[in-house]
C-alpha cells in the first residue's frame, strides 16, 4: 500500500494523511467508508455466539433492576447467555456487546485487511454491539483507539471532548459511565451502515441505537499501560538479572548524619534502576513479547506430540498449507546482519530476517516457505506452540 494513495474508507486521506494529523489527535467522521457494506453475522447469530461457554459477552440495560427487584439506572450481566434471558428482554434501552467477534468469525477478522496502514502488532480485536432502539452503554471513555463502523440500523454519535483521567463516573456498576456529559457542537451524528467514526484515546462519546437491529463494530487497537508496562517490564528484566547487580555506594564520603538518607544516595539507586532499565535490546525482546500476547490464551492448541521437521515438510510438499488461528499475533524485530526475532504468541524465536517477515506476514504458508533456511524447524516449533495450524484440520 502506498501511504500517499487515497484511501476510500479514509473518506479519500491518505495512510500518511490520516497518521499525521488525526491518529491519536482528533475524530475524524468517514460517510462511506465502506460503500454497500454488508455485516457479516446478523443479531441471531451474534447472540447465538454470547451463549456459548469461553467467550466475553456483556448484557447492559438502562433503566432496569437489581437482583433485588429495585430499580436500578444501568445493571451490566456478564455470558454466557441462555435463550431465556433474551426473551425476558424488554423492546428497547439495553445492548449486547460481544468481545473479539474475529476469533471466531473468519469473515469479520477479515476487516483486519483494510487497516494495513497500521501496524498488525497494534490491532486488538473486533467487538460488535447490537442494540435495539434506545441502546447504549452510556457516555463514556476508552483508553485506546477505535473505529466504529456502522453494520446495520442507525445509530447516533455524540462528542463531548478529551475527558481528564479523574473526570468523575457513575458509582457502584461495572461500567465506567461518565457522570457528566457536554456535547462539544457540530458532533452530533447518526451513522448509516458503512459509515465510520474513529476515536482516539480519552475522547468521551456516546452511542445510541435509533432503529431495530442496530449492529455496530468497534475496530480496538491495544495499548499497554504505563502500569502495566512498568510492571511487566520488571518482571522480565527481574529473570534475566544477575543476583550481584546490586545498590553500591563505593567512594562515598562519610554521611553528616547517620540517620539522613542524602541526595547522593537517591542519585546513586536512581542510575541503577536507570541504567538496567535503558536496554534496547532487552526492552524489544519485552515488548515484541507483550504486544503479540493473544487476547484469550486458551484459545492457543498446542499438539500434544512434537511435530518431526521432515513430516512438516513432507506435508507442505504435498500441497498442505498452514496459517495463523484467529487469535494468533505474529510480528518481528530486526536484530541486524540478516537476523531476526520472531515474536509469536508472547514468546520469541530467532532466525533469519526474511523467514520472519514472511511467515509474520503471510496469511497462508504453503510449500515456498521451505526455501528460507531453518524454516522446518521454527514451522514445527509455530504448529507445536498452536500459533499455526493446518489449514485443513483448521477447517474440519
Amino acid at each position: 500500500m502506498s501511504i500517499d494513495a487515497p484511501l476510500a474508507m479514509l473518506g479519500g486521506l491518505s495512510a500518511a494523511e490520516f497518521l499525521r494529523d488525526y491518529w491519536q489527535q482528533k475524530p475524524v467522521l468517514i460517510r462511506g467508508a465502506f460503500p454497500d457494506f454488508q455485516c457479516p453475522l446478523s443479531p441471531d447469530e451474534l447472540a447465538g455466539l454470547a451463549c456459548e461457554e469461553g467467550i466475553e459477552a456483556r448484557l447492559v440495560e438502562e433503566h432496569g433492576h437489581d437482583e433485588q427487584g429495585q430499580a436500578h439506572p444501568w445493571r451490566v450481566s456478564h455470558g454466557p447467555f441462555g435463550d431465556a434471558t433474551f426473551a425476558a428482554l424488554p423492546d428497547r434501552d439495553w445492548s449486547l456487546l460481544v468481545q473479539a467477534v474475529d476469533h471466531y468469525v473468519p469473515e469479520v477478522a477479515e476487516l483486519f485487511e483494510h487497516f494495513t496502514f497500521l501496524p498488525r502488532w497494534r490491532l486488538d480485536d473486533i467487538m460488535i454491539s447490537y442494540a435495539p432502539p434506545g441502546g447504549s452503554v452510556g457516555p463514556h471513555v476508552d483508553q485506546y483507539d477505535v473505529f466504529l463502523l456502522q453494520g446495520m440500523g442507525r445509530r447516533r454519535w455524540q462528542l463531548g471532548g478529551r475527558v481528564d483521567d479523574d473526570a468523575p463516573i457513575i458509582p457502584g456498576i461495572d461500567l465506567r459511565i461518565l457522570e457528566h456529559f457536554g456535547v462539544e457542537p457540530g458532533d452530533d451524528w447518526v451513522l448509516e451502515p458503512g459509515d465510520m467514526l474513529y476515536l482516539p484515546p480519552g475522547w468521551a462519546h456516546h452511542g445510541v441505537s435509533q432503529s431495530d437491529d442496530c449492529l455496530t463494530l468497534s475496530v480496538g487497537f491495544r495499548a499497554p499501560s504505563a502500569d502495566e508496562s512498568l510492571a511487566s517490564f520488571a518482571d522480565f528484566l527481574g529473570d534475566k538479572l544477575p543476583d550481584s547487580l546490586r545498590y553500591s555506594d563505593a567512594g562515598m564520603a562519610p554521611p553528616a548524619d547517620i540517620g539522613e538518607l542524602d541526595d547522593a544516595a537517591i542519585q546513586r539507586m536512581r542510575h541503577l534502576l536507570l541504567d538496567t532499565l535503558d536496554d534496547p535490546t532487552r526492552l524489544a525482546q519485552w515488548f515484541g513479547r507483550v504486544m503479540t500476547q493473544p487476547k484469550y490464551v486458551d484459545q492457543l492448541v498446542p499438539n500434544e506430540a512434537p511435530t518431526d521437521p521432515v513430516d512438516l515438510v513432507a506435508a507442505l510438499q504435498q500441497g498442505e498449507e498452514l496459517l495463523r488461528p484467529p487469535g494468533s499475533r505474529l510480528a518481528w524485530h530486526d536484530l541486524g546482519e540478516g537476523r531476526a526475532t520472531l515474536f509469536a504468541d508472547g514468546d520469541g524465536a530467532e532466525c533469519g530476517l526474511a523467514l520472519a517477515r514472511h511467515v509474520a506476514s503471510a496469511s497462508v504458508l504453503d510449500a515456498e516457505v521451505l526455501a528460507y533456511a531453518g524454516a522446518d524447524v521454527l514451522l514445527a516449533a509455530l504448529l507445536d506452540a498452536g500459533s499455526l495450524a493446518w489449514t485443513n484440520e483448521f477447517e474440519d
